[in-house]
């Protein structure tokens, strides 16, 4: 069957888990995915035969499965132990005839006989394979020559490549025979090892299309297909259709067909018919097929489209002259993370035709013609914002492309009471085909969505993807994009599936059966194969030259390799300004470091997880910090559950998950030694003084069973408050808050909870929105909730988008008992007055963190040396968090700063030693807010007190 990928994103309480720091969408993967599978022998074992096992289930005569690993042309790893006078063969069938009747092979094949090892794998497989280190170890090729099975000829020892590749173009089956001749088990062989070792030259080849004289040349990777032929069509829609031979690639172990043509196919579309056996459909099979290497398409990825990205009726105005905004290190960065649509689909300023688009950010340069969004991204840019990360934008397969094809909700959703079931329903019937989604559903992954163009067939999403970029450069901000490798919209057989039709079986991660792990949702890749980890380093390099993307998040990272990721960094580190017209050095890389699924713990490779990226440079979330401000986590079944920035203990909300008040104490003081580490970048090393009162490292921090610190450089921290994933801040506080808070304090403690974010060492990561009050209706997961639930209000008598109906039942039913009350409630809705303020206070905090060099140390010494927290320790106040930043020698203006995090709804005091006889006042930027209540902070210059009032952050200096 095939595997199509919905991205379902559903969460479930289960403590275990939390550690993971999984987003919504995973966790109930993580717990529904353990992948069950009932084989169903073809035929009963003879009486008193031998049943080979694999964990303890027979291996049986099941062809459906592929329980047999053929890891390299020497060996294939066999899933049960050794038996006493069994023989083992492999068999090949060009033209998958291999069957099981009545305890007997049937079929047209070949047979390459297998021997046992005395001593399994060696050293250098078991490294490579450590899943199936304790596997037995069946070698190719016989002592004494090979034997005929039904039509199949003898093979003498040793058995040459060329007949390893002939076997890897058909059906491939392992057998075990007991001492008496009896076919005692049967199965299918997983292949991506195998192909690995023999076309290892591939790695090294140019895949896609490829111009050279004004010609192009197509190169498509298919070492399993018995043909293929190069489809050429005059237009998208075409029924005509020019078929051309390629060419396998016989002068070298590559696996690679191509075909070269005139300058004239420039603007053809094309596909590619690929004879190959598929495990899926258990049969030699003809697709029509995709180039996965496409640089364009046609509308809903039916073709591929023969473009020069290098060509000038592609660039944009402009575009060869680009002047980007100077790069920011991770250690400085501040990122704000938006999504393509939802910047402009409810922005009546922006022309209709253009809501939804990459056209949306044409940047003209005047800002009095700007967008009200534009007009925003300029502001934010202006307060301190460095890039801005785009969610997906590749071509992804879960909305209509074509304009006419969308679908929208049928009712007039603003009729309903604001916490009524009837919008989210109405929102549900048109999920499936609506203009909206997040996008985490690749199809393409070198091709920009065709939704978001103008146009879905010809060239408009290339251009206008570039147009994008320019209108974010010129605005002052660089653009980072998101990126999602792990795992594709669909598999097998499916139309959707295009690796897996090209190459059946390799592109994607098998588990024990051969079936697909689906731990990411969906059908996983496998970049621990040379040419999945190939196609991930040279689509980030096509993005980065062709597109002048800054920076790129990897989704689900921890899936990918370590190797995989520094591989990519290293390919970007190649490129130069004088020969690709992008400074590769420039270029920031971070991801989501969670470690679950059937690659957990290293099960299969060294992962790219938040543990052993330290060192690299390469940033991943810290979940640490955030759960520690927001209280509780992401899968929580009573979402009242509170932390440090939502009024544990000191303004509890008395939902009884939060425990006693002796509870909630030890509870608060261990989230504020969360959080001292995560305001270091979360420095593993880092020593400081816990609230217990005994001197403790990062790493000694627990976080659910985890070490809380984890980077060995500042840089290697993205600090985030909140995200796409999960309930916007807001939202989080609207549960968290005592439900009588006034919008008052709701601002405030936003605030509060950003700049835990904004104010501590490493990279700043903040949702669209948050600094406007944004919510989704309390909606965990919009991943699929449209318009209505995903607007992004720039002008604020539209409101923050609270109460505007129960969120979707699909992810949210659970929760509908405690957000009803608080959806009906007029108050939680915030006006214009809350709105302005809550921005206002953010470019605050921005100016504050861009204010002085102290914000932004880059390495761990300096951290260690210039970062303390002074009144940390067994004493320390709950709800109050005091961070001092020595800025002697680095800030031409300070020698100190001090933020006092105060939480609490009091008024507090903290005693500063280090400030005793020392003027301090409060920061500029502060002291000129219209903020009346910050302005109340004072210092003692003669105690060095500093006192700060309720729900507030106070940053003073010393000069």
């Amino acid at each position: 069957m095939p595997s199509l990928c919905s991205r379902p994103r559903r969460a479930s309480s289960v403590a275990r888990l939390r550690p993971l720091g999984l987003t919504t969408a995973l966790l109930t993967i993580a717990l529904l995915t353990t992948h069950l599978t009932t084989s169903t022998a073809n035929a009963a074992h003879p009486p008193g035969s031998a049943q080979p096992t694999t964990e303890g289930k027979p291996i049986g005569h099941d062809l459906g499965t592929a329980k047999a690993h053929w890891i390299d042309r020497t060996t294939i790893a066999w899933p049960s132990p050794a038996a006493d006078a069994h023989s083992y063969d492999l068999l090949h069938s060009a033209n998958a005839s291999i069957g099981v009747e009545n305890g007997r092979l049937t079929g047209d094949y070949r047979t390459i006989p297998l021997r046992l090892s005395d001593t399994g794998l060696t050293e250098t497989q078991r490294a490579k394979w450590p899943h199936l280190a304790t596997r037995t170890a069946l070698r190719i090729g016989a002592e004494g020559g090979g034997r005929r099975q039904t039509t199949g000829a003898a093979h003498s020892a040793g058995v040459p490549r060329s007949e390893v590749a002939e076997a890897l173009r058909g059906q491939v089956v392992v057998v075990e025979r007991d001492g008496d001749g009896r076919l005692v088990a049967a199965t299918g062989a997983q292949i991506p090892g195998v192909l690995d070792d023999v076309y290892a030259a591939a790695a090294d080849a140019t895949l896609g299309p490829v111009w050279d004289g004004g010609r192009p040349t197509l190169s498509l990777w298919a070492p399993t297909a018995q043909d293929v032929k190069l489809l050429l069509y005059d237009g998208p829609n075409s029924a005509d259709v020019r078929t051309m031979r390629m060419k396998r690639d016989t002068d070298s172990p590559t696996g690679i067909w191509s075909a070269r043509g005139p300058a004239r196919w420039k603007g053809t579309y094309y596909a590619f018919q690929v004879r190959v056996y598929s495990p899926t459909a258990g049969a030699i099979v003809t697709n029509t097929v995709t180039d996965p290497y496409s640089l364009a398409l046609s509308a809903d990825f039916e073709r591929s489209l023969l473009v020069d990205l290098a060509s000038p009726q592609l660039a944009p105005r402009g575009w060869d002259s680009l002047r980007k905004p100077a790069p920011t290190p991770m250690n400085a960065a501040t990122i704000y993370e938006l999504h393509v649509r939802d910047f402009s689909a409810s922005d009546t300023t922006v022309p209709e035709a253009h809501r939804g688009t990459y056209r949306a950010f044409r940047h003209s340069g005047d800002a009095a013609e700007d967008s009200a969004g534009m007009t925003e991204l300029r502001a934010l840019a202006d307060d301190g914002v460095d890039y801005v990360h785009l969610l997906p934008a590749f071509d992804f397969g879960s909305v209509p492309e074509h304009r006419s094809a969308q679908k929208t909700p049928a009712c007039n959703l603003a009729s309903f009471p604001p916490d009524s079931a009837e919008q989210q329903a109405c929102v549900e019937r048109t999920a499936r085909d609506d203009a909206f989604n997040w996008g985490y559903d690749p199809v393409h992954y070198t091709v920009p969505e065709g939704s978001y163009s103008s146009d879905p067939d010809g060239t408009a999403r290339v251009t206008e993807f570039r147009e994008m970029v320019s209108g974010l450069n010129r605005a002052g901000l660089r653009v980072v994009m998101d990126v999602v490798y792990n795992h594709t919209y669909a598999t097998g057989q499916d139309d959707r599936s295009v690796l897996d039709r090209v190459v059946p079986g390799y592109y994607h991660r098998l588990l024990d059966d051969g079936s697909v792990a689906t731990s990411t949702c969906c059908p996983n890749t496998a970049p621990e194969h040379t040419m999945m980890g190939k196609l991930v380093v040279d689509s980030v390099v096509t993005w980065a030259r062709e597109y002048k993307v800054d920076g790129f998040r990897f989704d689900l990272m921890g899936h990918h390799p370590k190797s995989n990721i520094l591989a990519v960094r290293a390919a970007l580190d190649r490129l130069t300004l004088e020969r690709d017209g992008v400074d590769g050095t420039s270029i920031v890389l971070y991801g989501e470091g969670w470690d679950f699924g059937e690659v957990a713990g290293g099960a299969r490779f060294e992962q790219a997880t938040q543990l052993t990226m330290a060192g690299t440079g390469i940033g991943t979330f810290n979940d640490r910090l955030r759960d520690g401000v927001r209280g509780g986590g992401p899968f929580d079944a009573d979402p009242r559950l509170q932390g440090f920035g939502s009024g544990l203990l000191t303004d509890p909300n008395n939902a009884p998950e939060n425990g006693t008040e002796d509870q909630q104490r030890a509870r608060l003081l261990h989230d504020q030694d969360l959080i001292k580490v995560g305001l270091t970048g979360n420095l593993k090393d880092y020593r400081f003084t816990a609230s217990s009162g005994r001197e403790v490292t990062g790493g000694e921090v627990d976080y659910n069973g985890a070490p809380a610190g984890y980077t060995a450089h500042p840089s290697e921290a993205v600090t985030y408050v909140d995200a796409h994933d999960n309930e916007t801040l807001y939202d989080a506080l609207a549960y968290k808050l005592p439900p009588d808070t006034p919008m008052e304090d709701r601002v405030r403690m936003q605030s509060l909870a950003l700049s835990t974010a904004l104010l501590g060492q490493g990279t700043a990561f903040v949702h669209a929105g948050s600094e406007r009050l944004r919510s989704k209706s309390l909606d965990r997961n919009s991943y699929d909730s449209g318009d209505w639930f995903n607007r992004l209000n720039w002008d604020c008598e539209d409101g923050n988008n609270f109460g505007v109906g129960l969120p979707r039942a699909a992810d949210n039913r659970d929760k509908w008992p405690y957000a009803r009350p608080l959806l009906a409630d007029p108050d939680l809705r915030a006006d214009c007055a809350a709105i302005r303020t809550a921005r206002t206070r953010f470019g605050e905090l921005l100016r504050i963190r861009d204010s002085s060099p102290a914000f932004a140390l880059d390495t761990a010494e300096d951290v260690q040396r210039r970062v303390s927290f002074p009144l940390s320790g067994a004493r320390e106040t709950p709800g109050v968090i005091t961070m001092h930043l020595d800025a002697g020698g680095i800030d031409p203006r300070w020698s100190s700063l001090t933020v006092v995090f105060n939480a609490s709804p009091r008024s507090q005091t903290q005693t500063v030693t280090a400030l005793k006889g020392t003027e301090v006042a409060l920061h500029p930027v502060q002291a000129e807010s219209d903020d009346l209540v910050v302005k109340e902070s004072s210092a003692d210059a003669e105690t060095g007190a500093l006192t700060v009032p309720g729900r507030t952050v106070a940053v003073f200096v010393a000069g």
